[in-house]
């Protein structure tokens, strides 16, 4: 059987989540926002998921918006905050996701200052930097990943906080890639607002949430309903959001159990590559993931090596897999100081519940016939 390790890019659904949404496929079929019946029972489902993932996160239910992803959730966040407020800063972390860079880079349009916030090469924040930019003037947002989606480093954002609050700004973390692997705290992360996506912790593709403190002034980006308090117009997409309740209540309750099993497999793949010498480890000192370890082979351009190990039979990733495809080096490791060369070759590997020690061994096995 094939081994899939790239449970960072998405992750099958469990099939607990399964049996929960099919009700809500078959019926109860009304709208969550008729006053009949049927509405109120498929409001009932709605209002039950929200309170499931805000529990994930120790927040309020009402504090959870639901979106299409984590992308909208992304875009509503830094879009949200600026359109229609006079032009200002928007800062946002160099090693980012797709979704916060392009959404921030965007506003430049529309006349916002948008800056990069510098990371070592560990891929953690320069702080003196950092503390410097954020002193240099007004902020109205700035962003950052709690986990890095390539490299599994993981931010200090409670610290970043007052950082960005003295200087006038709300913070956004994007938690897509912790929530489900991490314990998570809405309140103790710093943020604002925060981000989560229900495929990545074994939910439904399709449905995600921004978690938003009350004091936020945020503007709608779709508009045509009252749903979601007016900031995600649009009927809500009901098995999708019974799904993803029903996954976060399985994450919290098997988190421990998770995080202990993904772990072993992460420190026996690791403690293989480290017996190949071509193979360079990236941010292998920083705190990450306990699924995630990113690497090199020297010699090899990432893409290729993730074909050749996919005619073996093991799923990887070369970087994010909304980037895949377009044959330019990482800019995650880019900002870590990378060489553009090594950068290219970067394989990922994001274990998952389902993966065994085997699938390492059998993994490690292919990896060392293309090293030598």
């Amino acid at each position: 059987m094939p081994a899939y390790l790239d449970h960072n890019a998405t992750t099958p659904v469990d099939p607990r989540v399964v049996d929960a949404m099919l009700p809500y496929l078959k019926g109860p079929y009304g709208n969550p926002s008729s006053l009949h019946r049927f509405g109120r029972a498929a409001r009932d489902g709605v209002e039950r998921a929200r309170a499931q993932v805000a529990t994930l996160l120790g927040a309020q239910p009402q504090q959870l918006i639901w979106t299409s992803g984590g992308t909208e959730a992304n875009n509503l966040a830094l879009k949200g905050l600026c359109t229609g407020k006079p032009q200002g800063r928007v800062l946002y972390g160099a090693t980012e996701h797709p979704a916060v860079m392009e959404a921030a880079e965007s506003l430049k349009r529309d006349g916002w200052l948008v800056e990069k916030i510098a990371m070592t090469s560990d891929g953690l924040i320069d702080w003196p930097a950092f503390t410097a930019q954020c002193a240099a003037g007004p902020v109205r947002v700035a962003s950052l990943m709690a986990a890095n989606n390539e490299t599994g480093v993981i931010q200090d954002t409670a610290r970043a906080a007052p950082l960005v609050h003295a200087a006038g700004g709300w913070l956004h973390v994007d938690a897509t890639q912790a929530a489900g692997k991490l314990p998570l705290s809405f309140v103790e992360s710093g943020a604002d607002l925060l981000t989560l996506s229900s495929h990545k912790l074994y939910g439904p593709k399709g449905i995600g949430a921004l978690v938003v403190k009350a004091e936020v002034d945020l503007s709608p980006l779709l508009h045509g309903g009252a749903q979601e308090r007016g900031l995600r117009g649009g009927t809500e997409n009901l098995p999708a959001i019974v799904g993803f309740g029903a996954a976060a209540e399985l994450a919290l309750l098997e988190l421990d159990e998770r995080t202990a099993h993904v772990q072993a497999l992460q420190a026996q793949l690791e403690a293989g590559l480290r017996e190949m010498p071509a193979v360079r480890l990236f941010a292998a000192a920083a705190p990450r993931l306990p699924n995630t370890s990113q690497f090199a082979l020297a010699g090899w351009e990432g893409e290729a090596l993730l074909m050749h190990l996919d005619r073996k039979g093991f799923a990887v990733s070369s970087g994010s897999a909304c980037a895949s495809g377009s044959g330019e080096p990482s800019h995650v490791l880019l900002a870590m100081g990378v060489d553009e060369t090594t950068a290219k070759g970067a394989i990922r590997v994001s274990f998952g519940k389902g993966n065994t020690s085997d699938e390492v061994k059998g993994f490690l096995t292919v990896l060392s016939g293309f090293s030598s």
